[in-house]
């Protein structure tokens, strides 16, 4: 992603608002090469709503940076929750500029209440064994986003 001016506020750096417009950006287009798009959910009338959003902001990024952003499904424990990590890279000099968390639940869209995944959730909404070794693998301070680093609470 390349930062558009429309995209810097008054401190002239990105808005933290555009962050969590990114993440939901990827988690979209993640779920979507799972196999699950917008519009299948909203067939199946099932949807995945944020529980709980921590975000550690390590850099600005400014206009015209270019940025790496990515997603992984992290945990999922088949059933109603699913967590995803995500990282933003600037691709000039390699710097991490935010690591994020989000919990999801599903939501069942005709009630607005939290229901049990269906089996298309199930089925693509997976931890895969090398994105669960290298997260396992990660030091507490690094896995622990939203609190001061090397600090638990």
């Amino acid at each position: 992603h390349r930062v558009s001016p429309s995209e810097i506020d008054e401190y002239e750096h990105v808005n933290n608002t555009v962050y969590l417009r990114w993440l939901d950006g990827i988690a979209w287009a993640h779920s979507a090469k799972l196999g699950l798009p917008i519009e299948r959910c909203l067939a199946l009338r099932r949807g995945m709503a944020v529980r709980h959003t921590r975000a550690d902001y390590l850099e600005a990024a400014l206009v015209d940076d270019t940025l790496l952003i990515a997603t992984w499904i992290v945990a999922c424990d088949a059933r109603l929750r699913c967590s995803r990590r995500f990282e933003i890279l600037r691709i000039a000099d390699g710097k991490r500029v935010l690591d994020a968390e989000i919990d999801f639940f599903c939501l069942n869209l005709d009630t607005g209440k939290p229901c049990r995944f269906p089996g298309e959730f199930v089925e693509h909404y997976t931890v895969m064994p090398e994105v669960a070794a290298a997260y396992a693998a990660l030091p507490d301070a690094l896995r622990r986003i939203g609190y001061p680093r090397g600090q638990l609470p």
